[in-house]
This record gives C-alpha cells, sequence and structure tokens, in this order.
C-alpha cells in the first residue's frame, strides 16, 4: 500500500494493466473454490471492453493455464519523508496443484526507488503444495530506508522527529503443514539485519536521542527460529467475504545463531469478517474487523526491530499515521471497516474506517491511544477475482495521507 497524491490516485484509476488477477492473493488458505454469478457485475476491463468496442472472444477453458503474471507501475509517495517515488510491482502466481484442492502460489517482486536516498528490493512468496498439505512462505528485502522516528512510546520524550539512515536486510522463510483443514503449524527462520545506521543530527546518536542502549549503534543483527500457527476459512483473501483468519508467530533469537543479544517476540493477528446481507453474497456489504498484538519478550530487543505502527508483516496498519510514528516494546492495533457497493454492478463502492494503536514505552501499555479515522473509493479491476483497486484518504492529530491499494488493506 502506497501514499498517493490526489491527482496521481485518479490517474492510475484510469491504468488497468493485464492480469491483475494475481494481484496479493498470498493469504488464501481454505480448500474449497466458491463459484459466483458475476453475469451481473461490471468491471474496468468491462468498461474498457465498451469504450474501446472490443468484441470479447469466445470464451474457452483454460484447464492448461497454471501461471498468472500481472505488472503495475505506479508513481507514489512512500512514508517516512522521503518523497515521491517510483514503484513497479510485478506478480507470478501459479497453481501447483488441482485447482479444487490447492491455493493459489505467488511470487511479488516490488522495486521502487525515491530518484535520491531511498530504494527497496522486496520479494515475497507464498507456495502452496498440492493439496494445500504445506504452505511455504517468504519475505526477503534489501532497503536503503531513512526514516524519521520519534522515540519510544505513545508520548516520547522528543516531540519532534529525527531522520534516521540505514541499510536492510530481511530473510524470512517458514513451512507449515496441514494439521487439519483451515489449520496450519510449522517452523520459520528469521533474519534482520540494519547496518549503517545513522541519525540526520551529527552532535545526537541515535541513542542519545532515544534513551535506549540496543540496537542503536551503527548497526544490528537478529537471526532467529519462528513458532507459527495459522488459521483461515476465508474464502478469498484480495476481497475477503465472511470468515475468519488467525496467525500467531513465535520468535527466538539467540546469540548463537548470531543475534547480538538473545530477545524473543510475539505476534498475534485476529480478523473477522461479517456479512450484513447473506442473502445477496454477489454484493459487498461487510463489517470487518482486524487486530494484533506485537510484543517484545525481554529488555534486548534492538530498537528498528521494536514493535512500530505500519511495520506489521505486510506494513498495511496505520492508515492515516504516519508510518513508525509510534514505536514501543509492545504494540496493540485495533482497525474496523465498512465496505459496500455504491452501484448494484459493483464497480464503485466505497469504505469507512477507524483505527487505534497503543504502545508501551515512555508510559505503560495502555495508557494513551492514537487513533485515525478515514474513508475510500473502490473501483472494480477483476469481477473473477474481486480485485478492487482502492484510494483511501486517513486523517489524525497532526497528519493525513492519502494511500493507494491493490485489494482491500486486510
Amino acid at each position: 500500500m502506497q501514499r498517493l497524491p490526489i491527482k496521481t490516485s485518479l490517474f492510475f484509476l484510469l491504468l488497468f494493466p493485464c492480469g491483475l488477477y494475481a494481484q496479493n492473493v498470498s493469504n488464501i488458505t481454505t480448500q474449497q473454490t466458491v463459484e459466483t454469478d458475476t453475469s451481473a457485475q461490471k468491471d474496468l476491463i468491462d468498461v474498457a471492453k465498451s469504450w474501446f468496442k472490443i468484441k470479447p472472444k469466445e470464451i474457452k477453458a483454460e484447464r492448461g493455464k497454471k501461471i498468472y503474471f500481472s505488472i503495475l507501475p505506479v508513481s507514489s509517495t512512500v512514508p517516512g519523508g522521503s518523497g515521491r517515488a517510483l514503484v513497479t510491482s510485478t506478480t507470478a502466481a501459479m497453481y501447483l496443484g488441482p485447482r479444487k484442492t490447492t491455493n493459489l502460489s505467488s511470487v511479488t517482486f516490488t522495486p521502487y526507488w525515491n530518484l535520491g536516498n531511498r530504494f527497496g528490493l522486496p520479494l515475497r512468496s507464498t507456495i502452496w503444495l498440492p493439496d494445500n498439505k504445506w504452505v511455504i512462505q517468504g519475505d526477503t528485502r534489501f532497503l536503503v530506508y531513512p526514516q524519521y522516528t520519534w522515540g519510544l512510546g505513545s508520548k516520547a520524550v522528543n516531540p519532534a522527529p529525527t531522520l534516521v539512515d540505514y541499510k536492510y536486510i530481511r530473510f524470512y522463510q517458514s513451512a507449515l503443514k496441514q494439521v487439519r483443514p483451515y489449520f496450519f503449524a510449522g517452523l520459520g527462520y528469521s533474519l534482520d539485519y540494519h547496518f549503517n545506521i545513522k541519525s540526520e543530527d551529527p552532535n545526537v546518536s541515535l541513542k542519545q536521542y532515544t534513551n535506549y542502549e540496543y540496537g542503536t549503534g551503527s548497526n544490528s543483527f537478529s537471526s532467529g527460529i519462528t513458532f507459527n500457527l495459522l488459521y483461515d476459512t476465508r474464502n478469498n483473501s484480495i476481497n475477503p467475504l465472511p470468515g475468519m483468519y488467525g496467525n500467531l508467530v513465535y520468535r527466538v533469537n539467540p546469540k548463537f545463531l548470531g543475534s547480538n543479544d538473545s530477545w524473543s517476540s510475539l505476534y498475534l493477528d485476529v480478523r473477522k469478517y461479517i456479512s450484513m446481507n447473506p442473502s445477496k453474497p454477489d454484493q459487498q456489504n461487510t463489517l470487518a474487523f482486524w487486530t494484533y498484538l506485537w510484543a517484545s519478550l525481554g529488555n534486548k530487543t534492538p530498537y528498528l526491530d521494536l514493535p512500530s505502527i505500519g511495520w506489521d508483516p505486510a506494513n498495511r496498519s496505520g492508515r492515516g499515521i504516519d508510518q513508525n510514528r509510534y514505536r514501543g516494546r509492545s504494540l496493540f492495533y485495533l482497525e474496523s471497516e465498512y465496505r459496500r457497493d455504491i452501484t448494484n454492478n459493483g464497480l464503485f463502492g466505497f469504505v469507512v474506517f477507524a483505527n487505534v494503536n497503543t504502545v508501551s514505552g515512555s508510559k505503560a501499555m495502555f495508557s494513551s491511544w492514537k487513533p485515525a479515522v478515514g474513508t475510500g473509493l473502490r473501483v472494480k479491476f477483476n469481477k473473477s477475482s474481486n480485485t478492487n483497486i482502492g484510494v483511501d484518504y486517513g486523517t489524525s492529530k497532526g497528519y493525513n495521507s492519502f494511500t493507494f491499494s491493490l485489494g482491500e488493506t486486510f
């Protein structure tokens, strides 16, 4: 999800690259194929065919087609005060087993550059083996990532932020085995390496600014084992219909695996989707809830590995709040969103949302809550995969932003 100015957002609503079917499908874990009648619905592909007088070809079975590609160039702004950026997202998706019993695997490469001092090379993958017996997840990144920080806690000692420049290598891999339908368990390995860490103010180091000892030197290295549990009854993670999602990750970073200091963390993510009109499943009328608890279990977690708003695994939390604005030893997040079609054919829709977070640091957990609210427009890109293009406006105290997304935020 990327922040966009209004003009750029509207411009990209009119640019619809082919093959978006494969975008953002990494969390589908159900073992059933849900067929929806889309004959009465309309998407941007239908609009393009109408505008350019394109006659639809005879529908052919695609039994042999197993790989889908999508390429989407985006001009946007990136969080953390580093200006505009060029972003290109390329996704390859494939079925590695029977479609009725195997979810769609995906590999997504999203390089970006802000024409200056920030760029990133993130590669994410979710591989479903035949009949969903195993799911293999990966997240590899190399980032040059200058970003503002405000210190620890909801009420940081330093109200004025400081820009921290660093380079970052991430390597996450996990393998989960199906224990029973919708439920998976497994192990993983996670590596976080931040190096060339320096504050923009040569007279004040990051350690002095944050008054925090660990990971505030020139580099920090964390290497650990993860224990993973996953439960998912949704039928489509691109645009979830009624169902539930739960993910628990416990991470241990011992010194013998190379970590600078021993520390551990816990991440618990729960989402629930409620249909407000079950009799019309082809129309969007959904109330969605998302909450997560992210906690550092110890006192030696490196500063840049501490829980922080907008740094959840998918970098999607905190719409209307500057990424990294709140950081602490633990973070609790709650968001709710109402999703509704505007037109009967599903081409246009809207959302309204509200979120709140609290972190521990300068004060105790739950002592200070930081809310944000917003609304957004949805345009149906692909009715077959139920993929929306979304432009959201969010605002919080002292900050507001537009975000551009493919698929729903959660």
